[in-house]
C-alpha cells in the first residue's frame, strides 16, 4: 500500500451532540491520513432514525471546522466526492442489495419473531438466570427461515410480515483479528450472537452499513473507539462472507478517555455535573437545556486539539505543546497506548493558557477589544493591545482579560476592605498625599520616571515600602491585585492618576 492508498473514516451517527471522546476519534483518524498523504471522510451514520437530531449533522461539521480538521471527502467537503452519497440514509437500495445477498449466499436468514416474543423470551431467561440470546443454540428452535420451508417463508413475504434479516454466526469458530493498538485479539463465535444487519424498517443495522460502506468507498484503516471492538468478530465475518477477505482495512481500537477520578468512561453527562465542558461547542437539546462548550468557555482549538491528542496518545518524549504540523510529523498509531487515559480539566485550562500565550498578540488583542466594547468602554485597538500585553500572562481565557485589566478602563467603585484595614493606616494617607504632589509636578508621566520618583520619596523619608506601595495601588486600582503599577498609572495618564488618589484620599479614613 502506497501512501496515497490510504483512506479513513470519521463516521459518527447524528444523535446529538459530537461528545470529545468522538473529535479525538476524528482527530486521530485525520493525523493519520495527513502523515501518510492519505483522505479523510467523514461519513453520517443515519440509519437509526429514531435517535435522528436534525441539527446534529451541522453540529459535528462545525465542530471539526472549528478544531481545525478538514475534511477530504464526504459530508461537508466540497464537492463531496465520487463515492457517496455519504450519508446512509440516502443508500438504503444499496444495503437491501448486500443484505439478500448474504440471504442467497446461506450467510444470514430471514427471521419473523415479534419483540413481544423476544421480550417474552429475555424476561423468562432473566427469569431463570439464564439470559435469552438469539444464537446458534437457540435459532433453530425460533421463527425464522433456519425453521421454516422456503414456501413458507416466501409466503410470508409475500403477505409482508414484518421480518428482520440475521447474520449467521459460525459455529465453533475462532476469529483472529490483527489490530494495531491492541496486537493481535482473538473471539470464539460461541460467545456471539446472530446480529441484525437489515431491520423491518427497511433500514441496515451500523454493522451491514458500516461494512459496505468502508468497503464501497475503499476505507484502508478503520480507527474507532474502544467500544466497537467487541463488533469487530462480526465485520470482519461479515467482509468474508461477502468475499472481500483481500479487503479487510487495518483496524485500531483507540482506548477510553476516563473520568478525572479514572473511574469509568467520560460520558456526555459528566461535564455539567463536573463543571467542565465535554463538547466541543455548546449544545441546546430539543427541551431548552444547554450544555457549555470548549468554544464558548473559551478555549482556543489548539489547546482543545492538543489536549485531545494526549488522551491516549504518547509521543515517546517529554514534549507537551503541538501545533497541528507537529501533530502529523510525530503522529502514529503504533504508540496509541490500550489503556484508559484519565481527563484532566485542570492541564486542559494549562494548555489554553501557554497557547494564549503563543498566540499573536494582534490577535488576542482583538478578542479583548470585543469585551472591552460589551463592558460599554471605548478604546483604541493600540491601547488595547498594550493592556493585552501586560496582563495576558495571567489569563487563562480571553475572557479572563476583563478580570486582570478593569482597572485601565475605570477608577475604583469601591476599595477592599482587608487591604484597607492592613494598610490605610498611621502615615499612610500623609505619604499618599505628598505622592499624589510629586507626581503633579512629574513632565515625563512614564513608568520609569514615575517609579523612580515614588520610590526615591518612599526611601528617602525612610518608610515602609510594601505599605506604602500597596496603599498607592489601592488608590490606583482599589485593591492590591494587577500587573506593575507604574505600567497601569502611564497607560492612564498622569490627570486620571491624581484623580484616583485624590478620591482615595477623601474616601478612606485619614490616620
Amino acid at each position: 500500500m502506497t501512501q496515497s492508498d490510504v483512506r479513513v473514516r470519521f463516521a459518527p451517527s447524528p444523535t446529538g451532540p459530537l461528545h470529545i471522546g468522538g473529535v479525538r476519534t476524528a482527530l486521530f483518524n485525520y493525523l493519520f491520513a495527513r502523515k501518510h498523504k492519505g483522505t479523510f471522510i467523514l461519513r453520517i451514520e443515519d440509519t437509526d432514525q429514531t435517535r435522528f437530531v436534525p441539527q446534529a449533522e451541522s453540529y459535528i461539521i462545525e465542530s471539526l471546522k472549528w478544531a481545525g480538521i478538514t475534511i477530504d471527502e464526504g459530508i461537508g467537503a466540497s464537492p463531496e466526492g465520487d463515492l457517496g452519497p455519504y450519508r446512509q440514509s440516502e443508500r438504503k437500495n444499496l444495503y437491501r442489495n448486500f443484505a439478500f445477498d448474504l440471504i442467497a449466499s446461506g450467510d444470514a436468514y430471514y427471521a419473523f419473531d415479534t419483540p413481544e416474543e423476544l421480550q417474552t423470551l429475555r424476561a423468562d431467561g432473566d427469569a431463570q438466570k439464564t439470559p435469552f440470546v438469539y444464537n446458534y443454540e437457540t435459532r433453530s428452535s425460533l421463527y425464522n427461515s433456519l425453521t421454516l420451508s422456503k414456501e413458507e417463508t416466501a409466503q410470508k413475504i409475500a403477505e409482508n410480515v414484518p421480518y428482520v434479516i440475521r447474520f449467521k454466526i459460525p459455529e465453533n469458530k475462532k476469529i483472529t483479528i490483527p489490530d494495531i493498538v491492541r496486537g493481535t485479539v482473538t473471539f470464539d463465535s460461541k460467545e456471539l450472537d446472530d446480529k441484525i444487519l437489515y431491520k423491518s424498517d427497511g433500514l441496515p443495522t451500523y454493522h451491514l452499513a458500516n461494512v459496505v460502506d468502508d468497503y464501497t468507498m475503499g476505507i484502508s484503516h478503520v480507527i474507532r473507539g474502544e467500544e466497537w471492538l467487541s463488533s469487530l468478530p462480526l465485520h470482519v465475518l461479515l467482509y468474508r462472507a461477502f468475499g472481500w477477505e483481500n479487503n479487510i482495512p487495518d483496524f485500531a481500537h483507540l482506548p477510553l478517555i476516563l473520568k478525572p477520578q479514572g473511574q469509568g468512561k467520560l460520558s456526555k453527562r459528566d461535564g455539567d455535573k463536573m463543571g467542565f465542558p465535554v463538547f466541543p461547542l455548546e449544545w441546546t437539546d430539543d427541551s431548552g437545556q444547554t450544555s457549555t462548550g470548549y468554544r464558548e468557555n473559551g478555549y482556543l482549538p489548539e489547546a482543545f486539539i492538543n489536549m485531545l491528542s494526549l488522551l491516549g496518545w504518547n509521543p515517546g518524549t517529554e514534549q507537551e505543546l503541538f501545533t497541528m504540523e507537529e501533530l502529523i510529523e510525530a503522529f502514529s498509531l503504533e504508540r496509541v497506548g490500550k489503556s484508559g487515559s484519565k481527563f484532566d480539566p485542570e492541564k486542559t485550562k494549562w494548555f489554553n493558557h501557554i497557547w494564549l500565550q503563543k498566540k499573536p498578540l494582534s490577535e488576542i488583542s482583538t478578542l479583548c477589544e470585543e469585551i472591552v466594547t460589551k463592558k460599554g468602554y471605548a478604546a483604541e485597538a493600540n491601547d488595547i493591545e498594550k493592556i493585552c500585553a501586560l496582563v495576558r500572562e495571567r489569563m487563562n481565557f480571553v475572557q479572563d482579560f476583563w478580570d486582570h485589566a478593569f482597572y485601565f478602563f475605570q477608577a475604583p467603585q469601591e476599595y477592599n476592605t482587608k487591604v484597607v484595614k492592613k494598610r490605610w493606616k498611621n502615615d499612610a494617607p500623609q505619604a499618599i498625599e505628598a505622592i499624589k504632589n510629586i507626581l503633579s509636578e512629574i513632565a515625563d508621566f512614564s513608568a520609569e520616571q514615575t517609579e523612580k520618583a515614588v520610590k526615591e520619596y518612599i526611601s528617602s523619608e525612610e518608610l515602609n515600602m510594601g505599605q506604602i506601595m500597596n496603599c498607592l495601588r489601592l488608590s490606583i486600582v482599589g485593591n492590591s491585585v494587577g500587573v506593575d503599577l507604574f505600567e497601569i498609572m502611564a497607560f492612564i495618564g498622569k490627570e486620571e492618576s491624581v484623580q484616583r488618589i485624590t478620591k482615595a484620599l477623601e474616601v478612606l479614613p485619614s490616620a
